[in-house]
Parts: structure tokens; C-alpha cells; sequence
């Protein structure tokens, strides 16, 4: 079992920058596949981006492509979503999760534990 603490939201500028973290417990860190998921106020929590249990491949959702970077320190247990360029429509709060299982994945239902989220707001 690993348990998640996301940190690193706040508020911004549009064009500005932020770095999330989530730092997990255990020393299994680096056999969970990572993402990252939002929820916008009245919307449905969606896929941001995923990676490896190696940090080799990532994957993104295609509203962050190019604009965001997931990474993770698999000696420090803690995984990073880097996101510049920000809009007002990146508002969300913010969710790190892990999977059991070899692969990641762009399901939500598909991640047994998450963490308790950080809000980013992106002003206009």
C-alpha cells in the first residue's frame, strides 16, 4: 500500500508556472505506475498525464500536451507535474495517484490509491 500528499498549488497568472509534487510513503514507490488527474468545479475528474514505473514513457492529455511535464524521482518517492504556460481553463484541483500493475493508465478507475488533492487556480 502507499499512501499520496500532493503540494504545490496555488494561485497564478495566466502564462505562469507551477510544480506540483506528490510525495508517496514506503519503499515500493517505484513499482506503482504514476498519474496525474483534475477536477474542474461541476465537472468530471479527468486524465492530465501518466508515467512508467521507470520515468521512461509518459503520456498526456491532449488539452496539456506540450505544455506540461510529468516526472518522478524514484530514490526520493515523489512524483512532479510541471506545468507552464498556464490558463484560466487548468483551474482544478489536482490529484496524484498510483496503480498496481505494470503499465499506467488514462482510466481513473483504474488507480487504487490517490492522494487528497491541491488546488491550482489559473487567473485571467
Amino acid at each position: 500500500q502507499v499512501q499520496l500528499v500532493e503540494s504545490g498549488g496555488g494561485l497564478v497568472q495566466a502564462g505562469g508556472s507551477l510544480r506540483l509534487s506528490c510525495s508517496a510513503s514506503g519503499r515500493t514507490f517505484s513499482t506503482y505506475p504514476m498519474g496525474w488527474f483534475r477536477q474542474a468545479p461541476g465537472r468530471d475528474r479527468e486524465f492530465v498525464a501518466a508515467i512508467t514505473k521507470s520515468g521512461g514513457s509518459t503520456n498526456y492529455a491532449d488539452s496539456v500536451k506540450g505544455r506540461f511535464t510529468i516526472s518522478r524521482d524514484n530514490v526520493k518517492n515523489t512524483n512532479y507535474l510541471q506545468m507552464n504556460s498556464l490558463k484560466p481553463e487548468d483551474t482544478a484541483v489536482y490529484y496524484c495517484a498510483a496503480r498496481r500493475g505494470t503499465w499506467p493508465s488514462l482510466k481513473e478507475s483504474e488507480y487504487e490509491y490517490w492522494g487528497q488533492g491541491t488546488q491550482v487556480t489559473v487567473s485571467s
